[in-house]
């Protein structure tokens, strides 16, 4: 379809705020036919999280929702009567996502459910030849995490995940690496919420609702009732989820790593607690991870369930160089001299979800390079995962610096894959 001079206007927009192509090197597909301005056809799956991927796609121009999946019936009603309002194309509503991939004229798959789905559910749109956006972690554990990026290159798929700074941090970074504070050694990131206790009432789901589409790949636990900890708390149980580290510590771990210029560390340690409620909580609601480099460092400081609102720190995450600190706060900047007297700032254009997915999009007509192609970004998810396995063992992790593979820690090996429920199992 040509181009209309409005659809010129937002793509233009959406080039300047997030498509230049990533500054490292990536092993990322690039689209098998190159077609700058065609109309694409997308399914977005699971709609909680999902529904701000809903919301940015139809205020993006030349693309269609032509699939919502979803296994609560309230949450796809609404989806599609969004869908509805906005859009002229036809849009299905489908309970098993897996209906939608034989649709040979679907572009991509929009991935935005439980972090134990994201992998299985990737893998299996790759195959089906489907590009890929996939929400952060996009990984339950470390053999998921090699085995995202495996398919990706296996079947030649695009595949973003949503780490958003990645695409509207990028004039921070350039900031921090052109140098104000010289040569960086280390950095602090921070994570402060005032969650309550877990679960915080039991959940009424749906007669209608798909449990078992929900669980999907997870072995089964018949002595825990998995439903009250729908839609939200089953991150806080080891056997879905990933803990504050996975769900909000990945962002600032791959902010931190991006502007250190590093890969993987050489040691791994973190500590903490679930200290403020008694309750079905299993991950640390209060820690520090800390990862050496071997000649820099970083660490990420959290605090889930008291905000701490008497500390003020100086921004989402902090550099400290032989020079100075140089504080990265949303897409703005402050540099301070060594005595804490600040001498610079700056503000990036920001963006967030549209121009993140927008570069997506534009990365599959062609006209730009993935922001956050899946290999690089599951080097910084599997921080995530090392650091929760340091915790779990109460080992300090040792691993590879070239692999992330773990070195003479047998308790952790045994945390390096999940088992699934037979048949459920993803390959390449």
């Amino acid at each position: 379809m040509h181009m209309t001079r409005r659809s010129a206007i937002h793509r233009t927009a959406a080039l300047g705020l997030g498509a230049a192509v990533s500054t490292l090197v990536s092993a990322q597909a690039q689209p098998a036919v190159s077609n700058g301005d065609r109309r694409l056809r997308v399914a977005v799956v699971a709609l909680g999280r999902g529904m701000a991927h809903v919301n940015t796609i139809l205020s993006l121009p030349d693309v269609d929702i032509a699939y919502l999946a979803e296994v609560d019936p309230q949450r796809l009603a609404i989806g599609m009567k969004t869908v509805a309002a906005k859009q002229d194309a036809a849009c299905k509503g489908v309970v098993d996502f897996r209906t939608c991939l034989d649709d040979t004229s679907l572009d991509a798959v929009f991935i935005a459910t439980p972090n134990f789905w994201h992998t299985p559910a990737a893998v299996l749109a790759m195959k089906a030849g489907k590009h890929v956006y996939v929400e952060k972690p996009g990984s339950q554990n470390p053999h998921e995490a090699e085995l995202i990026v495996a398919a990706a290159r296996r079947h030649n798929r695009l595949v973003q995940m949503g780490n958003q700074r990645r695409t509207w941090m990028r004039e921070a970074i350039e900031a921090l690496h052109a140098g104000p504070i010289g040569e960086v050694r280390f950095a602090r990131g921070f994570y402060y919420n005032g969650r309550p206790t877990v679960p915080r009432a039991p959940t009424a789901t749906d007669a209608a609702f798909n449990l078992d589409l929900w669980q999907g790949p997870v072995a089964d636990e018949p002595d825990r009732d998995i439903r009250r900890f729908i839609h939200y708390d089953w991150h806080w149980l080891w056997h879905w989820g990933n803990g504050e580290l996975g769900n909000n510590g990945v962002h600032v771990l791959d902010v931190m790593r991006w502007g250190l210029k590093t890969r993987y560390p050489t040691r791994i340690s973190y500590t903490g607690g679930r200290y403020w409620h008694r309750d079905k909580q299993e991950t640390p609601d209060t820690g520090t991870a800390v990862y050496d480099f071997g000649t820099t460092g970083m660490e990420w400081v959290q605090s889930s369930c008291m905000p701490r609102s008497a500390e003020k720190p100086l921004g989402e995450c902090v550099f400290y160089g032989d020079g100075g600190t140089f504080a990265i706060n949303g897409s703005a900047w402050t540099v301070y001299d060594p005595k804490g007297v600040q001498m610079g700032e700056g503000k990036g254009p920001g963006g967030k979800d549209a121009a993140h997915i927008g570069n997506f999009l534009e990365a599959i007509r062609g006209n730009a390079g993935l922001n956050s192609p899946i290999d690089e970004a599951q080097v910084s998810t599997m921080l995530c995962h090392l650091g929760n396995i340091a915790y779990r063992t109460g080992t300090v992790v040792q691993c590879n610096p070239e692999t992330g593979r773990l070195l003479d820690n047998p308790a952790g090996e045994k945390l390096w894959k999940r088992p699934y429920r037979p048949g459920w199992e993803p390959t390449l």
